[in-house]
């Protein structure tokens, strides 16, 4: 990085400024005033008229020390890597796990929730799934990648490939919550993660066995030189080791907050680069998996991709920072904290605008006097084709809209057909179904008929 500048080591700092780091212990600590976890890089920018800066920073990296944390995983040279729990740090896993209180705890607690947030789920992991591509350089638009998605159309291009596999591996990580980490779980996220893509040298699921690449910068800056892969094998099942074990603080055992884990192993897969090509997608797999692993199921929901890619220099900064300061992890806990805040803070804006429309839809259902006799998904479909006259709907895209299965699906719109709100036509072994022009005004003489339905079901039922 142009400029940038990595810290003396602390024993050098030491023997060249002496007492004076002591006079500045009282002044200097953790953080700074306003509650910041500076690098020496930032530190060194800041004005402290009067002050040996040198020697400040060794007194903030004596008040580190005495509140960092040792983890069991090392870098290559043999340094364990540490954290230091800033009082932001837990401000933010305070949010989060206040977030998932306030939806409902545990996944397994989600259908309380009502069905009106059903329909969220696939849409909100597709968004994901294309953030997720774009953050490694995909260029199609979310239009056509919704439209791929929805309707489960093959990828024409190496870009949607990317956005179809990163679709699938948060489904993949979503079914293997409940299992160990493990390196063939690793590869297996990192095979759905790159199959298709049509580069030589990606290798779906295998671990790299040369060492001729490197992390880049600007103008083919070496920013990381990752680990050797001959010691792949032992780092990567060491970190397996740390991902399985219960870091709970009980019985004489560390704790370590789930959320900071999950990050912890982000950070961890970009460090190894294990594989050639594909890190990034398959260490934003790994702190998905962990965070529905440990309970918070609303992860499903958030896509932090999104925002890495907004910043994504930011994102390579917190790395450069975690490497170059005795592999302090903290720079880049902050940054991904700073990203999931955000995050959160619009996956709830989007979730009360749903309520909005859903409190705003039932009162629409019960105005044109159907409310009672149609469940709040088949009101949103309804109210999707009575908006878009012409549009084509298929069963495979309420499939993934709604999170249904295809029988229901194909069932609802069967109902919308019977109503004359949709028609039916077919195209080869496809059945398609298209808004028709005149919904709106069929649908009040059509009432009638589905209050008949609807009492035929509950005869049926009895």
């Amino acid at each position: 990085m142009a400029g940038f500048e990595k810290p003396t080591d602390f024993d050098v700092l030491l023997k060249k400024h002496g007492e004076k780091i002591f006079e500045l212990t009282q002044k200097f600590k953790a953080v700074d005033e306003n509650g910041k976890y500076l690098h020496w890089d930032q530190f060194r920018r800041r004005p402290n008229p009067g002050v040996n800066k040198e020697a400040a920073w060794a007194a903030i990296k004596i008040a580190r020390a005495s509140g960092s944390k040792s983890l069991p995983i090392m870098s290559e040279c043999g340094n364990p890597f540490l954290f230091y729990m800033t009082d932001y740090c837990s401000s933010v896993i305070h949010g989060i796990e206040l977030v998932t209180q306030r939806l409902g705890g545990q996944e397994d607690s989600a259908p309380r929730h009502g069905q009106n947030n059903k329909y969220l789920v696939d849409s909100l992991m597709m968004e994901e799934a294309i953030s997720s591509a774009q953050l490694e350089g995909a260029a199609t638009t979310r239009k056509v990648a919704k439209e791929m998605l929805s309707r489960e159309r093959p990828p024409e291009t190496d870009d949607e490939r990317m956005i179809l596999n990163n679709y699938l591996l948060m489904k993949h990580a979503k079914h293997n919550k409940d299992q160990s980490l493990s390196i063939d779980l690793i590869c297996e996220f990192h095979r759905i993660a790159t199959q298709g893509i049509d580069e030589e040298e990606v290798n779906p699921g295998e671990i790299r066995v040369a060492d001729d690449i490197f992390v880049g910068g600007r103008g083919d800056v070496v920013i990381h030189q990752p680990p050797k892969a001959i010691l792949l094998p032992d780092r990567l099942k060491a970190l397996c080791d740390f991902a399985n074990f219960q870091h709970d603080g009980k019985d004489g055992r560390h704790f370590i907050h789930p959320v900071v884990k999950a990050i912890i192993l982000h950070f961890m897969i970009g460090y190894e680069h294990p594989f050639r090509d594909g890190n990034g997608r398959t260490a934003r797999c790994l702190f998905y998996w962990f965070m529905l692993k440990s309970g918070y199921w609303t992860f499903e929901y958030i896509s932090i991709s999104a925002l890495l890619k907004e910043a994504p220099t930011q994102y390579g900064v917190s790395y450069v920072y975690t490497e170059s300061d005795s592999f302090d992890l903290t720079y880049f806990i902050t940054y991904q904290l700073k990203v999931i805040e955000r995050a959160i803070g619009e996956f709830m804006d989007y979730v009360e605008g749903k309520k909005a429309e859903a409190q705003e839809l039932t009162t629409w259902l019960e105005k044109i006097g159907i409310g009672k006799y149609l469940n709040y998904r088949q009101g949103h479909l309804l109210k999707k084709v009575l908006d878009n006259p012409g549009r084509i709907f298929m069963a495979k895209e309420l499939v993934h809209d709604y999170g249904v299965s295809e029988n229901t699906a194909r069932k609802d719109l069967e109902l919308l057909k019977e109503l004359k709100v949709l028609f039916k036509t077919q195209e080869g072994k496809i059945f398609l179904y298209v808004a028709r022009i005149d919904a709106a005004e069929n649908l009040r003489s059509q009432i009638p008929k589905l209050k008949a339905l609807k009492s035929e079901k509950r005869s049926e039922a009895k």
